[in-house]
């Protein structure tokens, strides 16, 4: 198993990923929301100059704010910098489009967006439509190295839904997920091989699927309720809450659509948004989001909704729970604390946790 970090995207943070490597981790994500945070380009290429050995990406890429050429010339100049070790991490960009006020991208546009980037990334001439022309693209004066093609650059694709996961099967080099139930992994799992069979694909023996969470480790006689657990764990806890939202907006806000373990809490959640202005209020519902907890959304942060997000426990606990995953099939925890506890969460997992998979 190995071990990534993810942060809030803040140009002065690539020193975190320095750090990571100095602790050991495998691999650093970098988000790419431009509403919110630095730009995630930038960020990774001050990384890739002052790193060595960790992998570094995008995680994830938004596809909606940049067209296809400029997400591959992007991360191609990336790999330049840190040729071998880089990777693009893609979805539907849900927060950076949500925080845009408009829906992430769909599926099928996506599928297209991939195919271009693919294409371009593996050196070849493709075919691609911009304002209703269709021409054949690719990129020149590779021997002049402006970007890094030499090296290929994975494609890892986030994906939630049962749609999206049957297309990472179908299309990329690896699988992001905001999961850490071994039950559902093992579903999901079988819904990427399923994807892959009905393109009539296999799946690489590289394929390199990843679930996202936050580590949380319980000191003797902890409770979590205490303040530092939530302090750790809640901007991971209200990020699923503000997604839950959306999606339950999405489908017409039926009562099946509520994670059951928000449940007890949807009612007064629904209080709090409903005071927030109509227009903007995406701004409103994403403050704070994966970044830091809003005070007034510390009540949200319950012990069931802890358990059911994050991976919560003593060490033993915790790394037994990373082991079920490891049996499904993932190859990588990373991780997303708040962004004021990051180099403290991040050094007592490296100290504590990752020396049982070294």
């Amino acid at each position: 198993m190995n071990f990534g970090i993810m942060f809030d995207t803040h140009i002065d943070k690539w020193e975190l990923i320095r750090y990571a490597e100095e602790l050991g981790y495998d691999s650093a994500y970098v988000p790419d929301s431009e509403m919110m945070w630095s730009d995630c380009y930038a960020t990774l290429a001050l990384a890739a100059f002052n790193t060595k050995r960790i992998r570094i990406g995008t995680g994830i890429a938004a596809p909606g704010v940049r067209i296809a050429p400029v997400t591959a010339h992007s991360i191609a100049t990336i790999n330049q910098l840190a040729p071998g070790r880089v990777f693009l991490g893609i979805g539907t960009g849900h927060t950076s489009m949500r925080m845009l006020g408009q829906d992430p991208m769909p599926l099928a546009e996506l599928r297209e967006y991939i195919r271009v980037v693919r294409g371009l990334l593996d050196g070849e001439e493709v075919e691609y439509t911009m304002n209703g022309r269709t021409q054949p693209i690719k990129f020149i004066h590779r021997d002049r190295y402006y970007i890094n093609l030499d090296n290929r650059i994975p494609i890892y694709m986030a994906a939630n839904g049962p749609k999206a996961i049957r297309m990472v099967g179908e299309l990329a080099d690896g699988w992001i997920i905001h999961n850490a139930n071994p039950e559902q992994g093992k579903v999901y799992f079988d819904m990427v091989r399923d994807g892959a069979r009905k393109a009539g694909r296999e799946l690489p023996a590289d394929f390199y699927p990843t679930f996202q969470s936050s580590p949380i480790i319980l000191r003797p006689g902890e409770r979590l309720t205490d303040e530092r657990v939530i302090n750790e764990v809640g901007s991971q806890v209200t990020c699923v809450l503000h997604l839950a939202y959306e999606i339950w907006s999405y489908l017409g806000k039926k009562d099946e659509a509520i994670p059951p373990f928000f449940a007890d809490v949807w009612d007064d959640y629904l209080k709090r948004v409903n005071n927030y202005p109509e227009r903007g209020r995406f701004r409103y519902i994403h403050d704070g989001h994966c970044t830091f907890l809003q005070p007034d959304e510390r009540k949200f942060v319950t012990p069931k909704a802890i358990q059911a997000i994050c991976l919560a426990g003593d060490v033993d606990e915790i790394i037994e729970r990373i082991r079920a995953m490891e049996r499904v099939g993932f190859k990588e925890l990373n991780m997303l604390p708040p962004a004021d506890y990051q180099r403290k969460v991040f050094r007592e997992f490296a100290e504590l946790v990752m020396p049982a998979f070294r």
